[in-house]
């Protein structure tokens, strides 16, 4: 090989397996721990002798691949000497780049003691294959890691490198051929290299263990090449009407030049801005179709450079900003900065808008600040509408102390209700272990904030009693769950669960019929609960035996709550709260569609309340009236109205059948039949579990909405309307 010439086989055409050479030990070993239970028994620790072993694994792309291998043991210490040859199944054609091999150290001298790990990449920066003698470094007490990037890597740092790690450097490349070999030389050379082996180790006396593994080599460099795609062309592919699938590795990444010509575009390296440059027609109706879109939609390349362009002119236009923000590269310092300054001179946006800027699109803690800024402005009520959402975005905050997790708490401080919503989404979040960290945190906040309150003057309670308040809502469902699993043991039909649960109410847990104080209703915090009513509690008849539970209520009324176990109520407190917002909305603009958004809440994963509607099921009322109109008629009979009823109660029925229908063709809600339908005395319609959204369905072809034949009639008929 010419000093200007150089070369290497490709990984992709080396169909051999992978080899190498567990060789030895060095260092000094720990001694072990003479007080552990281990030991009391064995022989003394100074006679008693280790017995090694090596276990070496595959892993590509940080998953392990391959059954590990081991060595055998070896008790010939303290200089441990393997010099084992080690094949394993995968073929070097086979690994990617991020390939790793882990070296586990193990003692079964007293049990299987871990000694230490270490772990090696198989191709170095150059993405070349390593080959020859390594010298991995191993961490005492840890398994090896093979996850990428490794906790446990075996490159020892360069500030412990010494002369020793560059004489076995230049070792590696005199077996590789790189250096020229003179024998009488040579000899001189590596008895001396030995002797500064010995006074190395004798000086620094390091407590490091380190495992020399030996690597295959080859008669050129080794080059990492992923294997082509097979193409099966068909032949030939003009006679055919077959399509043909391509591979082209460039698919989804940057294009240099297009992204070159879009920092030019911007005018970033030619410093010329236009604050005057006013879109065309075209262009303007470009922009109009552009901010209508949903925020799940992708920009592309060309909308993101129209809105840029114009974005002096658009500042006017709140709906814009969304929009301009994600066509910002914020990996371009400049572009941030320019930004960032026309964000904070932008027309307002709107509450609603603001929740898209804490989405995880949205990574620039100037920008999540700013959607902080804009909720400040929105009332209690608006807040609470979107208060499931921004608990949420919590997960999206850098820190667990954000600024967002600090205006929530403030405001949850102003106002119970918030307070006990706030508290109730919180906690539910902290079974989930990857966000669990966080949400505590912002549960501690909150807990700490609301203790400092002092009493009102208004006869306000002081912030130790509000938060006793709220915990007891905690102790009272946990009381709930007990109640729910006493029922389901009880053998026997609905009846007898029924009187077994006011048995238990009457009797063992009679202190749940007068609470000693009156605790907030978890679905209705500004609701004072003093007890349960036993003889008009009740449990329905369904797998999961739910609890329909009435509670006296401090001014002397009842409310009525279903508490279910067994079931992830999170999805419907979800939907319920999307129709809630749509009632809400719906009726700013004049619009009453007699909607019955109910409240729900999750007070954990597989638990939650329910507020409970006097209603019945369509199919329950089909079964015994026969129809719809039939049933009204008892309720608001009207003999000079339509149908026998009173018009009031035929315009709330369907204005919800209508209100309904859209709603859940929206929300792409499933699996809707007649028992999920349910009928108020008034006329109004409303759907009840909501298990499939979003197109899902557990019936094939489904249809887009429910309407029945039975709902039709109680309009009057498809004739009524038919010209209309």
């Amino acid at each position: 090989m010419t000093g200007n010439e150089f070369r290497f086989f490709l990984s992709c055409d080396i169909s051999v397996p992978v080899t190498f050479r567990v060789e030895r030990l060095e260092g000094n070993l720990p001694l072990p721990n003479p007080k552990s239970p281990d030991l009391e028994t064995n022989a003394p620790t100074e006679n008693r002798t280790k017995e090694l072993f090596v276990e070496c694994a595959l892993y590509i792309d940080g998953a392990p691949f391959g059954l590990p291998m081991r060595t055998r043991l070896e008790s010939s210490g303290p200089s441990y000497c393997w010099n084992e040859l080690i094949t394993l199944t995968t073929k070097y054609r086979d690994l990617t780049a991020q390939s790793q091999l882990t070296f586990t150290v193990w003692d079964l001298s007293h049990g299987e003691g871990l000694i230490g790990g270490a772990t090696i990449l198989l191709f170095n920066n150059k993405k070349q294959l390593k080959t020859g003698k390594q010298k991995l470094r191993l961490w005492a007490g840890k398994e090896a890691d093979g996850t990428f990037p490794t906790s446990t890597p075996g490159k020892v740092p360069r500030h412990e490198r010494g002369e020793l790690e560059r004489l076995e450097k230049l070792v590696n490349k005199y077996e590789r051929g790189q250096i020229q070999r003179v024998d009488w030389l040579d000899r001189l050379t590596f008895k001396t290299m030995e002797r500064i082996k010995e006074r190395e180790s004798l000086k620094n006396g390091s407590s490091h263990l380190y495992l020399v593994v030996d690597f295959c080599s080859f008669e050129h460099r080794v080059v990492f090449q992923e294997s082509g795609a097979n193409f099966l062309f068909p032949s030939p592919i003009a006679s055919t009407n077959d399509i043909v699938v391509v591979w082209d590795p460039e698919v989804g990444k940057i294009n240099p030049s297009e992204h070159k010509q879009l920092k030019l575009a911007r005018s970033l390296t030619r410093g010329v801005i236009d604050r005057d440059l006013k879109p065309s027609s075209n262009e303007r109706k470009s922009i109009q179709r552009i901010l209508k879109y949903p925020p799940t939609r992708t920009l592309s390349g060309d909308e993101r450079q129209l809105l840029w362009k114009f974005r002096f002119s658009l500042m006017s236009e709140k709906r814009a900003l969304t929009k301009f923000l994600r066509c910002v590269e914020w990996s371009d310092v400049q572009e941030a900065k320019q930004a960032l300054e026309l964000m904070g001179k932008w027309e307002m946006i709107d509450v609603c808008d603001a929740l898209e800027l804490l989405s995880p699109v949205f990574e620039s803690e100037e920008v999540r600040a700013y959607a902080v800024s804009v909720l400040e402005r929105a009332d209690d009520e608006e807040l609470q509408c979107y208060l499931l959402q921004l608990v949420q975005a919590l997960r999206f905050e850098r820190s667990d102390k954000s600024r967002l997790s600090h205006f929530l708490v403030q405001r949850a401080l102003r106002n119970i209700e918030l307070a006990s919503f706030l508290r109730w989404y919180v906690a539910v979040e902290l079974y989930d272990p990857a966000y669990a960290k966080r949400f505590y945190c912002t549960y501690e906040i909150l807990e700490e904030n609301m203790m400092k309150i002092a009493a009102g003057v208004n006869g306000e309670e002081d912030g130790f009693k509000q938060w006793q308040s709220l915990v007891r809502q905690t102790e009272l469902t946990a009381q709930l769950c007990s109640i729910t699993r006493e029922v389901r043991n009880v053998r026997g039909n609905t009846q007898k669960k029924i009187e077994k649960l006011r048995q238990l109410l009457s009797g063992l847990l009679s202190e749940l019929t007068y609470f000693d104080e009156p605790i907030r209703s978890p679905l209705a915090p500004g609701v004072l609960i003093a007890g349960i009513v036993p003889s008009e509690s009740s449990i329905f008849k369904s797998a999961l035996h739910p609890l329909r539970l009435s509670f006296r209520t401090a001014n002397g009324g009842t409310c009525k709550i279903i508490f279910k176990k067994g079931d992830d109520l999170r999805q419907d407190q979800l939907v319920v709260q999307m129709v809630s917002l749509m009632d809400r909305l719906l009726k700013l603009e004049n619009l009453d569609l007699h909607l019955t958004p109910y409240k729900v809440l999750a007070t954990g994963q597989d638990e939650g309340m329910l507020e409970f509607i006097p209603s019945r099921s369509l199919a329950q009322i089909l079964s015994e009236n026969r129809s719809i109109i039939s049933y009204l008629q008892k309720f608001h009979p009207d003999d000079h109205g339509p149908f026998g009823i009173t018009a009031t109660c035929l315009e709330t029925f369907i204005k919800s059948c209508a209100g309904y229908s859209v709603i859940t063709y929206i929300l792409g809600i499933g699996d809707r039949h007649l028992d999920n339908l349910l009928l108020r005395n008034d006329g109004g319609l409303f759907h009840v579990d909501f298990g499939f959204i979003l197109g899902r369905d557990p019936k094939p072809f489904p249809p887009p909405m429910k309407l029945c034949k039975e709902m039709v009639e109680a309009m009057g008929g498809a004739e009524r309307y038919s010209s209309h």
